[in-house]
């Protein structure tokens, strides 16, 4: 399965910390969790939606898929915390889960702002994307950070997509797998079953995609450093690519071996395109 041997990176449990994820519970959620194997697309809508064109996008969202079910992928969308309690009533029951774009990492406290694991669950929201490099880059969140909400993303019952990617700057200087080494190793808990987002930063939002082979690279540099950190569970972790992905490259990407999905920004804002996207995960 792995074909491309990358270095080990430093890690250490005295810098991290214990794994926590062994006291998971399945909290309030009550969607059945999907296989490892399953084919995911994420929308992260990021701070876009009002009230009235958030409906809108889930109602049109579901009436295609109602007219035209699609079996054997998870679909999630991830929309600001202001329309989860709305969207929630609307997609229970559905083929679509309900998803958030961060968390905190304690249970509730002093944290002004902030929006814990437990918050979520109680809204029906069964996904939390963490890491991502929005974070990273406008709040200062590291690696010990992402790697401490994922734990208690996971012991609240929320499945959490840890994004890691490099910049333009280290895929220029050769660093990138060194980067990714080292998040996968920083951002990502023991006993982790979440789901792992490569989004190579320089093409978030830019309208340009890394490329096929560019991809098959990287993801299989990511599958053996999962493999080497969390061995045979490591094989079938879900490994999403995301920067830039739309209607028209989703077919190529998601036919690349390793990429479990999609993590998909701007283009799950339109339902037509989020819905092509869907529907290109090939048959399996």
């Amino acid at each position: 399965m792995c074909r491309q041997k990358g270095t080990k990176p430093f890690y250490s449990e005295d810098v991290f910390g214990p794994d926590l994820n062994d006291e998971a519970t399945s909290g309030q959620v009550s969607q059945e969790r999907c296989p490892m194997t399953t084919p995911i697309i994420v929308g992260n809508w990021k701070m876009n939606g009002l009230s009235a064109d958030s409906a809108d996008r889930v109602k049109a969202l579901l009436a295609a898929l109602a007219s035209q079910p699609v079996a054997g992928t998870e679909i999630v969308i991830c929309p600001p915390f202001t329309q989860l309690a709305l969207l929630a009533p609307q997609l229970k029951g559905s083929p679509v889960a309900l998803g958030a774009q961060n968390c905190h990492m304690d249970e509730k406290g002093a944290h002004t702002g902030d929006i814990a694991p437990g918050m979520l669950t109680d809204l029906g929201v069964t996904h939390v994307i963490l890491g991502h490099s929005e974070r990273r880059r406008d709040h200062g969140e590291v690696d010990e950070t992402v790697r401490e909400k994922a734990v208690a993303a996971a012991k609240a019952g929320l499945t959490p997509i840890v994004c890691i990617g490099e910049t333009e700057d280290q895929r220029q200087s050769g660093e990138a797998q060194d980067t990714i080494g080292w998040q996968i190793k920083g951002s990502l808990p023991d006993g982790f079953t979440g789901v792992v987002a490569y989004e190579p930063v320089w093409a978030i939002g830019t309208g340009l995609a890394a490329t096929p082979e560019d991809i098959q690279t990287t993801v299989a540099f990511i599958r053996a450093e999962l493999v080497r950190q969390f061995g045979e569970s490591g094989k079938t972790l879900r490994i999403l690519y995301g920067g830039s992905v739309d209607a028209g490259n989703a077919a190529s990407i998601l036919a690349i071996p390793e990429v479990a999905g999609a993590l998909v920004g701007g283009a799950s804002l339109k339902p037509d395109a989020f819905l092509s996207i869907i529907r290109a995960v090939p048959a399996h």
